[in-house]
């Protein structure tokens, strides 16, 4: 029958096959407003599962009851990209027996197509679906409920698990076309009253920040790239997550246009500002992972222009033909830079998980410039120190470090460094700018790190990159 791949979730659970023990995923294209993850598992704990293995692509604020399901064994093991919220705080302070195993959006990428991340049942929300399982993050009906965009997280998930269990709340007739993930793909369809709430994209970290600080920093950034001898007709960016770097390309658009420079890709995370300099013709195609917003997500919809591209076609360093090989600049933020120009954006200066590795040391790697965006304090927390907490991007990968008391160049790219001293921007030394950081606010006491291991921050090659420790307070 055409419509045997529908189902109640408990039969798409029960046809699926999955045991104890097994490897269940999702992503997160709807941010803080998944609905999928807490739906699942909640019905896999209603169902008598245990000891499974929750591979997700990032979990947010929203994911707060699975500390329940963790209490009551049902989850026994995370591999995700962040962790934030009452959830993260609860691991931090030694929730789970395993730790959670941290990778960035390519090595995420590459262990699922590499076997390494070896996924039983996909659960997988779509904005549409069709009875056959052709699915996309766009909506295609007048009463459509959500809508996120890109699905590029999900699509090494539906290529390479067992089984695929696609989750909508519109479903369409057949042919849903153009559709992100292929019927041949999926096994069963569950038609859901919302996968997500499309409004909670946006929040959070993507944000449009009008804090001068944040608009501070995204001048300068904006200023580095127009004199770091990368800005040239046909250079391609991306923009990470956080107010400051997300706002640059907003002050990159007044050089373009007076200069004819355009710029021929975006990519990564796809903004509404992005958006906007590519229907002006200043950005010629955008590469999408993950729609940042609702404008990015319309956008994908309809433009043919505004490409989607999965984890590993966008990341993965260990795919020659991954995007990211091809980026010229990206600007991206930090919770803390040390003297070695190390980079954490994942554990806060009080020892607590609260971030996303992402694709941050993937596009810092294998772009051409890299700049880092991070405030001297953020309110009496040094964000320039001696040591990072949690190491999740190595030094070597990071060329430039904009702050609002100057800007620091990594020693092994003293070119850059001379064209910004050119061109009269503050260049200084980044164990200045520390030492300046370490006399406003003192040097910080150490932190109560106690001897459980409850974090592994790997690298983009499956190596082993830092250890994250419990906190004992």
């Amino acid at each position: 029958m055409r419509n045997s791949k529908l189902a109640s979730l408990e039969e798409a659970i029960l046809r699926s096959g999955l045991k104890d023990g097994m490897t269940i995923s999702f992503h997160h294209h709807f941010r803080g407003g998944d609905k999928v993850v807490n739906l699942v598992v909640g019905k896999l704990a209603e169902m008598g599962f245990r000891d499974l293995h929750l591979a997700a692509s990032s979990l947010s604020d929203v994911h707060a009851p699975l500390i329940e399901h963790i209490k009551a064994g049902v989850i026994t093991s995370i591999s995700t990209s962040g962790l934030r919220g009452e959830l993260a705080d609860a691991i931090s302070h030694g929730l789970m027996e395993k730790p959670v195993v941290f990778r960035s959006h390519g090595g995420r990428g590459s262990a699922i197509a590499g076997g390494e991340l070896h996924i039983d049942v996909a659960f997988l929300g779509a904005s549409s679906c069709d009875e056959l399982g052709n699915a996309s993050g766009c909506p295609r009906s007048e009463n459509a409920k959500s809508i996120c965009g890109s699905l590029g997280y999900a699509l090494p998930d539906a290529e390479y698990a067992d089984h695929v269990v696609v989750l909508t709340d519109d479903l369409v007739p057949y042919p849903n076309v153009p559709m992100s993930i292929r019927a041949s793909r999926v096994e069963s369809v569950v038609v859901v009253d919302s996968v997500g709430d499309s409004s909670k994209i946006s929040s959070g970290a993507i944000r449009d920040s009008k804090n001068p600080r944040d608009v501070l920093l995204a001048k300068q950034a904006a200023k580095v790239i127009l004199n770091s001898g990368y800005f040239k007709d046909g250079f391609s960016i991306q923009t990470g997550t956080g107010g400051a770097s997300l706002a640059v390309v907003k002050y990159l658009r007044e050089s373009m246009v007076g200069s004819g420079v355009k710029a021929s890709f975006a990519l990564g995370g796809i903004t509404a500002h992005m958006v906007k300099l590519h229907q002006e013709g200043l950005i010629g195609k955008l590469i999408d992972v993950q729609s940042f917003d609702k404008v990015a997500a319309e956008s994908i919809a309809s433009d043919i222009a505004h490409q989607e591209v999965s984890a590993v076609d966008y990341a993965s360093g260990q795919h020659l033909g991954s995007a990211v090989h091809a980026l010229d600049i990206v600007i991206l933020s930090a919770l803390e830079v040390d003297s070695d120009f190390n980079v954490n954006v994942l554990v806060g200066s009080d020892g607590i998980i609260r971030g996303a590795v992402g694709g941050h040391p993937d596009t810092a790697e294998d772009s051409a410039l890299s700049i880092i965006v991070c405030p001297l304090l953020r309110g009496r927390i040094p964000c320039i120190v001696p040591k990072v907490t949690t190491l999740t991007t190595p030094g070597r990968s990071v060329d430039v470090v904009v702050t609002e008391y100057g800007i620091a160049v990594n020693p092994a790219r003293p070119e850059i460094a001379e064209r910004l001293a050119a061109a009269g921007l503050n260049v200084v030394d980044i164990n200045a700018l520390c030492e300046k950081a370490m006399g406003m606010t003192g040097r910080p006491d150490p932190l109560p790190f106690g001897e459980r291991v409850v974090g592994i921050v790997m690298d983009r090659k499956g190596g082993i990159l830092d250890k994250i420790r419990n906190i004992e307070q």
